[in-house]
């Protein structure tokens, strides 16, 4: 839909921004991590030089590509086709999850290692890793649209420790541990500079063209 111009605003993966120039970036907000994410995993039975194919989750681009650079930068290139259904993901040597299904493969027996994409990034640049952002189609979005975003975003990090106590998805200890340590909900200078490494080994990858951030204040 925000591709049809049918929204002014949606809440996307990073590389949707970044590999279309349509839109600008709702500044202050993010979805991103500072080390381990937890939630974005490369599960692999063999060692990651002997990847061949890496069955990918279809859920997001942003950790696809974000995968294409930590393994091209350790001189792998894998084909990486799509994941046929999650109920497979066990039986994979090498497969990309993310979100819920990613944090249910390692609560759970796995003969797999754990290759975590954001403590990955973490390592490589020292840097944090942005997910998501808040899209707004060039020009149609509002100066009160962007307030009400920006207050729902801060609405939402007062009543965090509510979520966190009442949420039904896993225990509260992992809960409070996932929202507090693993997950980072501002985009700052430090976000923006790990953006702009990322556009970076995209284009030096060969995964462009990529178009540099545009911030919406």
């Amino acid at each position: 839909m925000l591709r049809r111009d049918e929204l002014d605003a949606a809440l996307v993966s990073l590389t949707e921004v970044l590999l279309t120039g349509r839109y600008d970036i709702l500044d202050g907000i993010a979805i991103a991590s500072r080390g381990e994410v937890y939630s974005v995993i490369l599960a692999h039975r063999k060692p990651l030089a002997k990847a061949r194919e890496i069955f990918c989750d279809p859920a997001s681009l942003t950790s696809v590509n974000l995968l294409k650079i930590l393994l091209a930068e350790r001189g792998l290139k894998p084909a990486f086709p799509p994941l046929e259904s999650y109920a497979a993901a066990r039986e994979k040597d090498f497969v990309l999850l993310i979100g819920d299904r990613a944090i249910e493969f390692q609560r759970a027996a796995h003969p797999h290692d754990i290759f975590d994409l954001g403590a990955a990034w973490f390592e490589l640049t020292h840097l944090p890793f942005v997910y998501a952002v808040w899209a707004l189609r060039r020009g149609a979005a509002s100066a009160a649209l962007k307030q009400e975003l920006r207050r729902a975003q801060q609405s939402g990090r007062q009543a965090l420790d509510r979520i966190i106590a009442t949420g039904t998805a896993f225990d509260e200890n992992f809960r409070r541990d996932y929202f507090k340590r693993c997950l980072r909900f501002h985009l700052g200078a430090e976000e923006k500079r790990g953006m702009a490494v990322f556009c970076e080994r995209l284009q030096a990858h060969g995964l462009g063209p990529v178009f540099p951030p545009q911030f919406a204040a």
